[in-house]
């Protein structure tokens, strides 16, 4: 079934996680949001140690709150806003971050962690903002993804495996809410000109010897050389302003975005292209690798 989505008023409140980082996609949203005269919340686990954005946002007509997404209460700002009488039309899930190690020598805590940053952190939000969302007859919520999620990379596993977690409650959540004229939109992206290679980390179990020379292993040395090209990968790295932009335009249902009210998934970045088509293609493949037994496992009449 088909919905066709409306936009109630032309300015919206917006809720950003993940803003702390002066090169990244939260604070650029933020920026093209604002410069809009949208009003926009933008939040960061510790605002103290990034006074200067805290000032750029707030002089431009914006506020900034302390939000850390691991914390089981998280969804209560959600709360406090609404009952000062802000209404929240657009939560953009973006906070995270990514712990770069094999499924093998992953630990639990840094799979748990992973999952408590970019699944159970966004759906706080979500479950939190959705009731309002509801009685208002209109929201978007926009989740930041990545193409990891789609075809896995070596190392990114606990990384790959938050995000495609939410991407697939996403997509069931997308359906329930359509008819409140409630939209979601997961941005799957590729390689961008942020700093998240400041923020990434390797896992603490060091690789088994096995692993030397391998993709994981190339992976590693990646890290510790980040201007050295990802092993396996060519891509040309994506401007994350003009991402934005584009996130911006398709949330709005203006510019690119219009006509697209509808759609739910927008892959951003050249290197996505590739990507895609790969998983198109290998699906394509089990298909015809596997149809003789695929449609014929029915029960017998």
């Amino acid at each position: 079934m088909s919905f066709t989505f409306t936009k109630p008023k032309a300015k919206l409140t917006w809720l950003i996680t993940g803003c702390s980082s002066p090169s990244g996609f939260g604070m650029a949203l933020t920026r093209i949001a604002l410069g809009a005269g949208h009003t926009v919340i933008a939040t960061s686990r510790n605002p103290s140690r990034t006074p200067n954005l805290v000032v750029e946002v707030e002089s431009n007509g914006g506020r900034w709150l302390k939000l850390d997404v691991d914390d089981r209460n998280s969804g209560d700002i959600i709360e406090e806003l609404e009952m000062s009488g802000v209404e929240i039309d657009v939560l953009v899930n973006n906070a995270g971050f990514s712990i770069f190690s094999p499924v093998e020598t992953s630990t639990e805590e840094e799979i748990r962690g992973q999952m408590e940053s970019m699944y159970f952190g966004p759906l706080r939000l979500i479950r939190a903002v959705l009731p309002r969302m509801r009685k208002r007859r209109y929201g978007v919520i926009a989740n930041f993804s990545t193409g990891g999620s789609l075809e896995g990379r070596d190392t990114m596993g606990p990384y790959a495996g938050a995000k495609a977690g939410l991407d697939g409650i996403t997509r069931v959540l997308a359906k329930e809410v359509a008819p409140y004229n409630i939209r979601t939109l997961t941005i799957i992206l590729g390689a961008f000109n942020t700093d998240m290679g400041v923020h990434t980390v390797v896992g603490k179990n060091p690789l088994p010897e096995d692993y030397k020379g391998s993709v994981s292993d190339k992976m590693f040395q990646f890290l510790s050389s980040p201007k050295s090209k990802l092993p396996g990968v060519n891509f040309t790295m994506g401007d994350k302003d003009k991402a934005m932009r584009a996130v911006y335009e398709v949330v709005l249902g203006e510019g690119i975005g219009t006509g697209r009210e509808a759609e739910r998934v927008i892959p951003l970045g050249m290197d996505m292209t590739t990507r895609v088509n790969g998983i198109i293609e290998s699906y394509r493949h089990a298909l015809e690798a596997f149809e003789h037994v695929t449609n014929h496992v029915a029960v017998d009449k």
